[in-house]
């Protein structure tokens, strides 16, 4: 077990490495630090999912210093964003990285959170606890990953300056969905994956799990109906943009006609 978290530690944190060196070397690029830190932050997509008998508790137990890390990373992106900014708490004195700290955890409250959850309680949960049961669901849990490739490409998209491609666009729409997919609807499917193995009706999956279960679901469920609505808001105000940046266009070509 503590080869594989070792693993972990080490796959994690040198891709970031690996990723800044690279963005500030190469020679077509040679980006700043800041930008080359806050991109290779990014690029924090999980192994991909294994769902098959023992291999399951091993991709955890793999997985888990991913969510340290980027607990890490996430301050760093907002430190940096800071200094470019011109914050002058962004400096590296200690008063000032103490002020940093605070307002970093404020704003990623819950992304934080989520991150520590899943190491202090799933973890232990997913490895300890469940007795080698439940694979077919913990695989199902897994796939929420698929979102993450396109959530992190809007992220760079937007540092490069290419939020207003049809690429951005097109990401954008493929987030929404995988998102709603894979989050938010994973959930339910769970319930009707259970329902049909236990050969009891939809509605009445609630009633018949241990009450612990629901909890753990809906405390689950509750952040990702959160940032779904941000990934609406976000996806109505890209959209509606384009479709008034368009109408001006048009009117403005018209009165040039007239």
């Amino acid at each position: 077990m503590l080869i594989i978290l070792a693993a972990g530690s080490v796959f994690f944190p040198g891709l970031f490495l690996l990723s800044k060196q690279c963005l500030k070397s190469i020679p077509a690029l040679r980006w700043n630090e800041g930008d080359a830190v806050i991109v290779s932050a990014r690029l924090k997509v999980p192994p991909p999912s294994l769902l098959r008998h023992w291999l399951t508790s091993t991709y955890i137990m793999f997985a888990v210093p991913y969510f340290v890390y980027d607990i890490y990373a996430m301050f760093m992106c907002y430190w940096y964003k800071l200094q470019v900014k011109g914050h002058e708490e962004a400096s590296a004195a200690p008063q000032h990285m103490r002020s940093v700290l605070t307002s970093y955890l404020r704003r990623e409250f819950l992304m934080v959170l989520h991150h520590v959850v899943m190491v202090t309680v799933c973890f232990p949960v997913s490895v300890f606890l469940r007795q080698g049961k439940g694979d077919y669901f913990q695989g199902i849990m897994f796939m929420a990953e698929l979102s993450t490739p396109s959530v992190c490409l809007g992220k760079i998209l937007i540092q490069v300056s290419l939020q207003h491609t049809l690429l951005h666009k097109v990401n954008g729409a493929l987030m929404l969905i995988t998102f709603f997919i894979f989050r938010v609807l994973l959930f339910p499917y769970l319930y009707y994956a259970y329902g049909r193995y236990a050969s009891i009706p939809f509605h009445m999956v609630p009633l018949s799990v241990p009450w612990h279960c629901n909890l753990g679901a809906a405390l689950l469920m509750a952040p990702q109906l959160y940032w779904f609505s941000l990934i609406c808001r976000g996806a109505l105000r890209l959209f509606m943009g384009t479709s008034r940046s368009q109408r001006e266009t048009h009117a403005s070509g018209s009165r040039r006609l007239e």
